[in-house]
């Protein structure tokens, strides 16, 4: 996915302002590209929905509303025009409506559910083993999917290099050598004698590879991923979380 920068977009606008910017298809703007945007007072949006607001305004006008009828809301789907929000739409971004069960609103709801679940795992292991690593670790954890909820909703690129202290590469070496680093045969698989602690870290594992298909079917068109970025993401928090399933039975997290 291409990234709009700064640069660019002062390039693209020097000899207009537009009222709105439209992110082309396939591409993201940086966090530096944002706040210019806002600074300049544009609006934006994304270029699927020129056209779709361009359909309503026409049936708008068409149909000949009165002229208290405002669309405060439009239907991301349809382009049709809301005065309120039907109860069975919420709102993706601005004022652009979706059905509660859109994908990307299940992305979203379950992605809310891993961190409450991940607090909840916090809870339960500091009232055990109180172990400072291991709750710092799960910190991190929270900390990075909290962004890719906030990357996610704001429309910004996710742009955290590190998890639990380590690198994408890194986490995948370790991931997929762990006898190499820490003495443990690869996907060590649960079971009740083994504790809580490691059952916990191996279902919010779990969790995240579950999250990590729902967002393939939230940001897929026609085939083509739009966040490629968020889906990558989650697939190294899994690895993250197999490498603190390692240390835990390599007994780094009690030392």
């Amino acid at each position: 996915m291409k990234v709009i920068t700064e640069a660019i977009l002062r390039a693209e606008l020097k000899a207009t302002e537009p009222e709105v910017y439209y992110i082309p298809e396939g591409k993201i703007l940086s966090p530096a590209a944002r706040e210019y945007l806002n600074q300049m007072q544009i609006d934006i949006d994304h270029e699927r929905n020129r056209v779709k607001t361009a359909e309503a305004q026409v049936a708008i006008k068409e149909s000949r509303p009165p002229e208290s009828a405002v669309a405060r809301y439009i239907d991301y789907e349809t382009g049709a025009g809301y005065s309120e929000k039907p109860e069975h739409m919420t709102q993706l971004f601005g004022n652009r409506l979706v059905d509660k069960d859109h994908p990307r609103i299940r992305y979203r709801g379950k992605l809310d559910r891993l961190q409450a679940d991940t607090v909840y795992a916090q809870t339960m292991i500091a009232k055990a083993e109180n172990s400072e690593k291991i709750l710092r670790d799960l910190d991190d954890i929270l900390v990075t999917l909290r962004e890719l909820m906030r990357c996610e909703v704001m429309d910004e690129p996710f742009t955290r290099e590190t998890i639990i202290g380590l690198d994408h590469d890194t986490l995948r070496e370790q991931s997929h050598f762990p006898m190499k680093y820490f003495n443990i045969r690869q996907m060590t698989l649960p079971e009740y004698s083994m504790g809580m602690t490691y059952a916990l870290l191996n279902l919010l594992r779990a969790e995240v590879r579950e999250l990590e298909v729902i967002s393939v079917e939230a940001f897929k068109e026609k085939r083509r991923i739009e966040r490629s970025d968020i889906v990558e993401e989650l697939n190294r928090l899994s690895s993250a979380l197999h490498i603190m399933m390692c240390r835990y039975l390599a007994g780094e997290y009690s030392k």
